[in-house]
């Protein structure tokens, strides 16, 4: 239609706020809001968010595709909604899931007291079968089908309708898991099944068996869902017609893929919206000059931290949710309950403790005058000063006094005032978030010092400041609409799906050319794959709608138990190719452990997965600089005045900034608020924020902290 604008919008559902960005794919525009999040059902908080977003685009506005990052799946697993779970597995390996691994949170020294938490099922629900399989794929003995019927008509008659099939060595020959799936299909046709050499085709029996069922555990809430919206979407005019699916969901290893294909890989969303926030904050950062950065996302119930090296997100197959190890691609992201929502309390050894409950979106904090009666970060943010009387523009105002009345019945336990309780809430949940930031620099053997601190989310630049101060990071870089970054990174980000195979070889044995076979086959699922979300093999004019193809393999040096991924140069995998592979792994070694084992001769190199990734290219938006701005300096920008409490004294009438009206090169020093529609950054004394010629802010301290070298 003439006139008509075409706009994607991303959409991210947090715990508290449901955040929106839309992108005019004519104009480069960008449109970001909010909407609050609704816990009791999700769906609901999504069709706002996007009904809000096409209110504001006004008429003649049509939607080409519609991007979401959910925590559905995960929600599903923290919470134990999941409903009963069967497993199958080879027979005299039903106790797999109770033998597991013999590694304890924390180690032993500090684990006297653990107790090993319940399984994803029951010893009652698992039944096996015989036939069996060698690490090769050779058959050693048939499937037993009657077994397999028997096991199928048992669940069928306990009412089990969730099932996980993980046999022996199907990594190698998935031959027996397909046929005991169509024996399930027969016997149990209600029941919904995964099967192992689809979910993960590699090796470890254990962690294999355990992503399976975590995939079928959270396949018919995940079905459920993301049905619902598909619905909703028709119903609004939405909903998908010719050609590619304009609905897709973000995955955790950092790509998107149509909602219809999720369903069946809903394990592949359980990072979904952590995974959004680092991508989306990598390409910001990036854009702005920084490619060594630490992402904190700060969001109403929790925090996600991660490492972002040469401008990329690290990834790993070594996560978890919860209790359940998930050997699947993931954005690398350490979650620490450290958000606005988080509950202060008093522990019974009698500290002050903060989070990782939360008070979430409903009824949230206590300042939100929705029933919350227990004092949260965001409470001690309003009785400090430190945020605006309102948030959201003005859509949602906040109850200061109510805040203050529940930090200082708090406080009167603590035996402090209401000022110092809130200080110290804050300063507890500062470190909370610091030393989640440790885990993905000190423990892993990276100095802090030599990143950017990256803030983003609705509460992600509120600690900023005394982050800076903690961990004495390079500085710290608050990205254009920070708490709309994870949206943002749903509309940046390229389909992609993941295969892998399990091909175990001493490098010095390696068979080059039955390697490159494998990788044939993996490209060729790959690129079917992708030809099904309608990319093509050519890349366009302009740049999208193609797909790529990438090759990686996993090394370790023989006698290790975990690999290290480095990549596989294009071509046919050759012997010098293959040594080629062998030196980036030596390297990779150094760069993540510190050593490197290439000048031992007794040291053997081994091969253990193949893995394709295949791509398909999105349009990512464009970077829009800010305009010059008129005279009169940053004073221009400038709102009005409050006293704001920073670091034990109160600083009256401390100037408070509308960030929009701040242009590029203008700095402001505190003590100051610098405000926007769905965040704020309170400057601290002592530390000055410079606004970057695309409308973020680089803030550093004025004197470098003295942070102990023990902290680092």
């Amino acid at each position: 239609m003439a006139g008509q604008r075409r706009v994607r919008i991303g959409i991210d559902t947090g715990g508290t706020f449901t955040d929106v960005v839309a992108l005019d794919e004519a104009t480069g525009a960008l449109l970001a809001t909010k909407t609050p999040s609704t816990p009791a059902d999700p769906s609901a908080g999504f069709m706002d968010g996007a009904a809000k977003a096409l209110d504001l685009l006004g008429a003649q506005t049509e939607v080409s595709a519609l991007c979401h990052g959910t925590t559905v799946a995960t929600n599903l697993l923290l919470e134990g909604e999941t409903g009963p779970l069967g497993f199958i597995t080879t027979e005299g390996y039903e106790f797999i899931l109770e033998i597991a691994r013999q590694a304890v949170p924390d180690g032993y020294g500090n684990s006297y007291f653990w107790v090993k938490p319940e399984r994803i099922v029951p010893a009652d629900l698992v039944r096996t079968v015989g036939g069996r399989l060698d690490h090769t794929g050779a058959e050693i003995r048939p499937l037993d089908e009657d077994q397999a019927a028997e096991a199928a008509r048992w669940f069928r008659d306990r009412g089990i309708d969730t099932i996980g099939v993980c046999l022996l060595h199907s990594y190698a020959d998935p031959a027996h898991e397909r046929r005991l799936r169509e024996i399930l299909r027969a016997e149990h046709p209600g029941a919904t099944v995964s099967i192992s050499s689809e979910v993960l085709r590699e090796y470890r029996e254990y962690e294999r068996s355990m992503t399976t069922l975590v995939d079928a555990a959270v396949k018919p809430g995940v079905a459920r869902y993301i049905g619902g919206i598909a619905a909703r979407l028709e119903q609004a005019g939405l909903g998908a017609g010719g050609g590619r699916p304009p609905f897709l969901v973000m995955k955790s290893n950092g790509g998107v893929l149509s909602a219809e294909e999720v369903v069946n890989q809903p394990i592949s969303t359980v990072m979904s919206g952590p995974a959004a926030g680092a991508l989306g904050a990598a390409l910001l950062a990036g854009r702005a000059g920084y490619d060594r950065v630490l992402t904190l996302d700060g969001g109403g119930t929790s925090t996600d931290v991660s490492v972002v090296l040469d401008g990329e997100p690290g990834l790993t197959t070594e996560g978890s949710v919860g209790r359940h190890p998930s050997k699947i691609p993931m954005i690398d992201v350490v979650t620490v309950g450290a958000g606005g929502g988080s509950i202060a309390r008093i522990s019974p050894e009698g500290a002050l403790k903060v989070g990782p409950a939360s008070a979430g979106a409903d009824p949230g904090p206590v300042c939100y005058g929705k029933g919350g009666a227990e004092p949260t970060v965001t409470d001690a943010h309003a009785a400090l000063g430190r945020i605006p009387p309102h948030l959201l523009g003005g859509e949602m105002p906040l109850d200061a006094a109510a805040a203050q009345e529940a930090l200082a019945g708090l406080g009167h336990k603590l035996g402090m005032d209401t000022a110092e309780t809130a200080e110290g809430i804050l300063r507890i949940s500062a470190w909370n978030q610091a030393n989640a930031l440790r885990q993905v620099t000190v423990q892993r053997g990276l100095d802090v010092r030599d990143f950017h601190l990256v803030a983003f989310g609705g509460s992600g630049s509120l600690l900023l400041c005394p982050l800076l101060d903690i961990l004495g990071p390079a500085g710290a870089f608050v990205p254009p609409d920070p708490a709309n970054v994870s949206a943002f990174g749903l509309l940046s980000v390229d389909v992609r799906n993941d295969y892998v195979r399990t091909r175990v070889a001493r490098h010095a044995d390696l068979d080059a050319s039955a390697a490159e076979s494998v990788f044939g086959e993996l490209a060729a699922e790959a690129a079917a794959s992708l030809r099904d979300e309608g990319f093509d093999d050519e890349v366009g004019q302009d740049g999208v709608g193609g797909m790529r193809l990438e090759r990686s393999a996993d090394l370790r040096y023989f006698g290790q138990a975990y690999e290290v991924r480095v990549p596989v140069p294009p071509g046919p995998l050759d012997a010098a190719a293959a040594d080629e592979v062998a030196a980036e792994f030596h390297t990779a070694h150094r760069d993540l452990y510190g050593y490197d084992l290439r000048d031992d001769p007794n040291q053997q190199v081994e091969w253990v997965n193949l893995r394709v990734t295949g791509i398909g290219r999105i349009r990512r938006p464009e970077p829009r600089p800010l305009t010059a701005g008129g005279e009169g300096g940053p004073e221009r920008a400038r709102t009005g005045a409050r006293d704001v409490r920073f670091d034990g004294a109160v600083c009256p009438d401390t100037p408070v900034y509308r960030r929009d009206l701040l242009a590029p090169g203008q700095t402001v020093s505190g003590p100051a608020v610098i405000e926007e529609y769905a965040s704020t950054l309170p400057l601290h004394p002592g530390f000055t924020a410079r606004v970057h010629p695309d409308g973020g802010l680089a803030v550093t301290a004025d004197t470098p902290p003295a942070v102990e070298e023990a902290q680092r």
